[in-house]
């Protein structure tokens, strides 16, 4: 091993095979040396007996493996400097990520990695890891609880709102479960206040296997219209409707869930304004929609269900309205995370001002969002609902 320097900042490398091996060697981390060692153990002994100065840790590691978390957890236990963790696994999906994240693993790539992202990582939050764990951060995420008044009027008005409309509630189930099989209820996961995600509800207006329908529906298909030339062949990998966001991530970004069954809600919308569909169709009056679903969108009785939402404390009559996982985790600035201090609702400040002013840009919104944020109060909610009732249970479009 090299000799090492204290001025030196070194990047603590465990337990890499050939592969990543060859491939760190070959990423720029600027002017920090890369210090390999067989596990754990090593480089604790290292880090303490030689007062190295480590500024990253790279572990190639299963999450659960002794040198994932377990490692990080030691090493904060033996009292060595924090430092940005990562890991590079086989085996990853969103439960050991989060698991992984909540103990205290900055990142985890998997493998094959793609050395770019991961050099750009670990050189961005190794220079600036002393500022992103300052508590000035800290003090950004404070838990918002919502005033006892706003409270007992969210609980007066949506259980009075549930009682009064629980025939329609009635009716609706039996028409969605007769048109098709499958829940009458289905939940798309969402982000609230205080970035916390909750389970949305609405009343089921697609077919349960609306993705698998795709394979029969290439008759459908406007880009073949006018042309001479046969459509492209659907196979089982072309055949998820995709979204061009959704296609960026290589999954869906919106799924939705009703029992053991799951679907993208997007694409409805998408195709709605007769602008988008996928890499592969354009579908015009789309079947995947029922009869029932179809009606119950366009008068928004679908939304009805968030009632439900606000009784149970989720959400409010009035407030911000919940994003979907994927678009408000690109909201974590201080520009756009102040909206998130402030209570979740199904109708709020934009959706007033958006009347009569047609299309309202995602900026306004944002801005408008941030504005209630910083001035709701009791007396402004009502003021609100006064001016929404005739649109209070209105379509999601944000």
């Amino acid at each position: 091993m090299a000799e090492t320097t204290a001025a030196t900042e070194y990047i603590a490398v465990i337990h890499s095979n050939e592969e990543i091996a060859f491939m760190l060697k070959y990423c720029d981390f600027e002017s920090k040396q890369l210090l390999h060692y067989n596990n754990g153990v090593e480089l604790a002994s290292a880090w303490e007996n030689q007062k190295l100065n480590i500024v990253a840790i790279i572990s190639q590691s299963e999450i659960l493996a002794p040198s994932g978390i377990a490692l990080a957890e030691a090493l904060r236990k033996k009292g060595l400097p924090s430092v940005p963790f990562f890991l590079i696994s086989n085996q990853l999906n969103s439960n050991l990520r989060k698991l992984a994240l909540n103990a205290g693993i900055v990142d985890v790539f998997k493998q094959p990695v793609k050395p770019h992202k991961l050099q750009a990582r670990v050189n961005f939050l190794a220079k600036y890891w002393s500022e992103i764990k300052s508590p000035v951060h800290e003090k950004t995420n404070a838990t918002y609880t919502v005033p006892l008044g706003k409270r007992i009027f969210d609980l007066f008005f949506s259980g009075m709102a549930l009682l009064f409309l629980s025939p329609v509630f009635l009716l609706i189930y039996i028409l969605v479960r007769l048109e098709s099989k499958g829940p009458a209820f289905y939940y798309s996961l969402r982000v609230g206040t205080g970035y916390q995600v909750f389970k949305f509800y609405k009343f089921r207006s697609m077919y349960v296997n609306a993705d698998k329908r795709l394979k029969d529906l290439k008759h459908l298909n406007q880009y073949s219209n006018g042309s001479t030339e046969a459509p492209a062949p659907v196979t089982e990998e072309t055949a998820i409707f995709l979204c061009n966001d959704c296609l960026k991530a290589g999954k869906c970004q919106f799924p939705v869930y009703a029992d053991k069954n799951s679907w993208c809600e997007k694409d409805y919308s998408k195709n709605k304004k007769s602008a988008a569909g996928s890499a592969f169709f354009k579908l015009k009056n789309d079947p995947r929609i029922t009869k029932v679903g179809n009606f119950i969108r366009n008068t928004s009785i679908d939304e009805l269900p968030q009632l439900w939402n606000v009784f149970i404390g989720d959400m409010s009559i009035v407030g911000n309205r919940p994003l979907p996982i994927y678009e408000a985790e690109k909201l974590t600035t201080d520009k756009y995370a102040l909206r998130f201090n402030a209570p979740a609702g199904i109708t709020g400040l934009w959706q007033v001002e958006k009347r009569g002013k047609g299309e309202m840009s995602e900026e306004e919104r944002l801005m408008l969002d941030n504005v209630y944020a910083q001035n709701h109060s009791l007396k402004n909610d009502l003021r609100l609902i006064f001016k929404t009732i005739p649109a209070l249970l209105q379509k999601e479009n944000v």
